[in-house]
């Protein structure tokens, strides 16, 4: 009896740090895609824009994992329900949008030779979100184990998606930055560009599915 009520107990703080961290993913998402497309615009960087708008369609991936959190802890892990798939199918939607916006927009600036102002706040960015997913992806993967919840491990190594996304935006602003060659923030946004569609396909394909991840999976 005492040692089923402190298996309740530590479950029920492990489901608290689960909730804690989908409300700071989704926060910070928020905060990073404002921040990106402001800076974006003003700087004239394709690729921190691509990046800033990826940002707010994980907020509405985001949105349906905090869901997911809710039915596994009510009602334990299953089928998704209507509101998870319909998320899915939101976020594929946007990230289809997103990557051909900036596949038609980078083609263009290649044309016309376009150079951003300035690529610094694209380095400070990226570097800020490769320590924050770096941390979420860590207890994500943690609390995930703990609870033995393949849907949270799952969500765990989607985020890591974010993680290249960075990656890839760090590694296009400095290059342009050491270079001032405007084609590298175009190719940057191009694989942004790749990322975001096969957000999108993978997205719709587990709208269908019971596969428990939303953001892109490796």
């Amino acid at each position: 009896m005492i040692y089923s009520e402190q298996q309740n107990n530590s479950q029920g703080k492990l489901y608290k740090l689960a909730f804690a961290l989908a409300y700071i993913t989704i926060f910070y998402n928020i905060v990073e895609g404002i921040v990106s497309v402001i800076f974006g615009i003003q700087d004239k960087t394709l690729s921190l824009f691509g990046f800033g708008v990826d940002s707010f369609v994980e907020v509405i991936s985001g949105i349906g994992i905090w869901h997911m959190l809710l039915r596994i802890k009510n009602q334990g892990e299953g089928n998704r329900d209507k509101f998870e798939s319909t998320a899915l199918k939101i976020t594929g939607t946007g990230f289809y949008i997103l990557s051909a916006g900036l596949l038609s927009t980078a083609v263009y600036n290649f044309i016309v030779g376009h150079k951003p102002e300035t690529t610094f706040w694209g380095i400070i960015i990226s570097l800020v979100s490769i320590i924050t997913m770096s941390i979420l992806i860590y207890y994500k993967l943690k609390t995930g184990k703990a609870l033995d919840s393949k849907a949270l491990i799952a969500d765990a190594n989607c985020t890591k998606t974010c993680l290249y996304l960075s990656v890839v935006l760090l590694i296009s602003s400095l290059g342009y930055a050491f270079t001032e060659i405007g084609g590298i923030d175009s190719l940057g946004a191009l694989l942004i560009a790749y990322f975001s569609f096969k957000e999108g396909k993978e997205a719709f394909e587990k709208s269908k599915s019971n596969i428990h991840c939303s953001c892109g999976a490796d």
